[in-house]
């Protein structure tokens, strides 16, 4: 049925299209609803600490019995720097001031992927680990694959993916230059900062599939089948699909960020850093316009999201998102608003017809 079959047998699934896990967003319900219509079901645990994605696996593993990919961060730990945190806090203090409310000096960190949260991969043996911003150390890495779990990152240049594969990745996450959320530049990344890796889906896709052995998996600007059609013409083996999910019933999207969904326009989206302190693609918003998309006062990830907090909740309150990161794709306006078990079976009948009107011509 399927062209390539490669991610099909590596993973157990029935067919090749991962659900990105879009870590605050991604619900285990929709995880399970993914792995219940065949797919791969993903969580992101990059931002909860063992004890709570211990209990996510657990709560998943309820819902379903197929295949799950539980994702990471492997990011550097946030370097304090008192000049740039200064220089972070002017440029806020005047939307403090604006909004009528008390500066606040929160401090918000992410651990990236350790021992402790190895333990809980341990324990859960997940068919599927993936990783954002490169690799675990390598004992880490090493845990993880003895526990049996297929190990799969994201690669936004041909260097990247050829760098994981020699590390031994089972599979390639393509990220284009169109996909919501974080960039998962990683080698880029000190030498060319948040500039780096602006490389389309469709030009990265085939460039990696040249190069690496292992099956690529094609990620941003796909929605819908003819977008995973498009992937298995380019070189991959299958798609992840993020900001098609958004709309879903399970999907733990606020309603400011459906709003925009529904309402999106293709231009709308840019990657910025002033979110976190790391290049993400988000809906524009007066923060980004103020501010500047990439700026250099933004303090290393994720502290920026300490400050913006507070600023953060109060326009929420007056029904804005001036200082919200609303993560998105640039294929937003492609997303159904449907249940996500129901979505699947869309996209792959679209897909499937796709392909065959392809190989008619």
């Amino acid at each position: 049925m399927w062209p390539d079959r490669r991610l099909v047998e590596l993973f157990g699934i029935e067919h090749p299209i991962l659900l990105a896990p879009m870590a605050g967003f991604g619900t285990v319900e929709l995880a399970a609803a993914v792995a219940n219509a065949g797919g791969l079901g993903s969580i992101g645990c990059g931002t909860m600490n063992p004890q709570v994605a211990a209990e996510a696996i657990a709560r998943l593993r309820r819902l379903t019995g197929k295949s799950i990919n539980v994702n990471f961060f492997c990011h550097d730990p946030a370097k304090a720097d008192a000049d740039r945190e200064r220089a972070w806090h002017d440029r806020l203090v005047g939307y403090y001031r604006e909004l009528g409310i008390a500066h606040e000096q929160r401090h918000v960190d992410l651990a990236p992927f350790g021992d402790a949260m190895c333990e809980v991969v341990e324990d859960a043996k997940p068919e599927v680990v993936s990783f954002h911003f490169g690799l675990p150390h390598p004992a880490l890495l090493a845990r993880v694959k003895r526990a049996g779990s297929k190990v799969v990152s994201s690669a936004t240049t041909v260097e990247e993916a050829s760098w994981l594969e020699a590390r031994g990745v089972d599979a390639v996450i393509a990220q284009g230059y169109e996909a919501g959320g974080h960039r998962g530049t990683f080698l880029d990344w000190s030498r060319n900062g948040a500039t780096a890796s602006q490389i389309g889906t469709l030009a990265l896709v085939p460039q990696i599939a040249d190069v690496v052995r292992v099956p690529v998996i094609a990620a941003g600007g796909i929605a819908d089948g003819r977008g995973v059609a498009a992937a298995f013409a380019l070189g991959a083996a299958g798609a992840q699909i993020g900001t098609g999910f958004l709309l879903c019933p399970e999907a733990a999207t606020p309603a400011l960020h459906r709003d925009a969904v529904r309402h999106a326009r293709e231009h709308e989206t840019v990657v910025t850093n002033v979110f976190t302190g790391r290049p993400a693609r988000a809906f524009v918003n007066r923060l980004a316009r103020e501010i500047g998309l990439l700026a250099d006062a933004a303090p290393d990830f994720p502290l920026p999201m300490g400050e913006l907090a507070p600023l953060r909740a109060a326009a929420e309150q007056e029904g804005r998102h001036d200082f919200t990161p609303l993560w998105s794709g640039q294929a937003a306006a492609l997303s159904r608003e449907m249940p996500a078990g129901r979505l699947m079976q869309v996209t792959v009948k679209e897909t499937l017809e796709r392909l065959r009107r392809l190989r008619c011509k």
